[in-house]
């Protein structure tokens, strides 16, 4: 697949399906975009103040998922394993109707919306593609937490670790190179929690969805799921769509190096904030060469537009 050029879907993709966390059962229509028209929401249940742009500086909220809302107010959450998809396949351009708060958790990962999307085939524009370069090495700590950016010539890099108490999830880590290596098992990987910690969270108005159709569940040292995990290192996996999701909030596609321990949402987005508080850490270049391999893009010359 071209990465070097903008993209967008053939056509129109429905989903439908209940909220994680509200529990509200939503209706999504993904509709082609035109290019640098970006990925835009719509809350189509509302007839005024309903466009909302996934940014970081759009983020109301980070706590257990991504919450995105516009200055009136209006909001929809839940939003990083859509913009996972979306990153990971190259699509630059969309509208996202939605006629409720909350994106469809529905099997916990990006599995379905990427199947959509490749079922209906995505259409490649003319246009450049526009990405960020990060320039200057950038970290941000939270106690034990800590994620990390800096340059990176070719590439998307993320490497994540995972630390838990629990024997079945334990220390767990894996890197990928999102614009080269296979991503099936990162779009996979479902949501997890334990058990112990599920009336919690509804007891704090989360998980008011949550079932083991749509997320793993962990409780001592057994998995609650039937089913199994879908491959060895699903966990981190997971948090690395997370994290894919919650990077491209920075409205373009980067080439960088991240580095995260212990992370999720907040930390990413507040890395995320911390880069563009100087325009010296970063550039907005465009792509502007023809017919070059996708794993060789980042080797070639970027014009520099920002």
């Amino acid at each position: 697949m071209s990465f070097h050029k903008q993209k967008t879907i053939n056509k129109n993709i429905q989903f439908k399906g209940v909220g994680l966390h509200s529990g509200k059962f939503a209706n999504v229509i993904i509709k082609p975009a035109q290019p640098n028209n970006g990925i835009v929401f719509v809350r189509k249940d509302l007839d005024t103040n309903n466009i909302i742009y996934p940014h970081v500086n759009n983020v109301s909220s980070a706590m257990l998922c991504t919450t995105i809302s516009n200055e009136f107010g209006v909001k929809v959450s839940t939003i990083e394993h859509l913009m996972g998809a979306f990153y990971g396949l190259g699509i630059d351009n969309a509208f996202v109707e939605i006629d409720n708060e909350e994106v469809p958790i529905l099997d916990g990962s990006a599995k379905i919306f990427v199947e959509e999307i490749l079922s209906v085939g995505i259409k490649i524009s003319n246009v450049p593609v526009k990405v960020i370069r990060i320039n200057k090495s950038i970290e941000y700590n939270e106690g034990p937490k800590s994620i990390s950016i800096k340059p990176s010539k070719i590439n998307l890099e993320i490497d994540f670790e995972i630390k838990y108490s629990n024997k079945l999830i334990s220390n767990q880590r894996n890197s990928l190179k999102v614009y080269e290596d296979d991503l099936e098992d990162t779009f996979n990987s479902r949501t997890f929690c334990l058990y112990e910690d599920v009336e919690k969270l509804r007891a704090m108005g989360f998980a008011k969805g949550g079932s083991l159709e749509n997320a793993l569940v962990i409780k001592d040292d057994k998995l609650l799921n039937k089913d199994g995990l879908r491959n060895k290192k699903e966990f981190v996996n997971h948090k690395i769509l997370d994290c894919m999701g919650d990077l491209f909030l920075s409205g373009y596609k980067i080439i960088g190096q991240v580095k995260c321990s212990q992370g999720g949402h907040k930390l990413t987005n507040d890395l995320l904030r911390k880069v563009f508080q100087n325009k010296e850490n970063y550039s907005i270049v465009e792509i502007n060469e023809k017919n070059v391999p996708h794993a060789l893009i980042y080797r070639q010359n970027l014009k520099s537009i920002a």
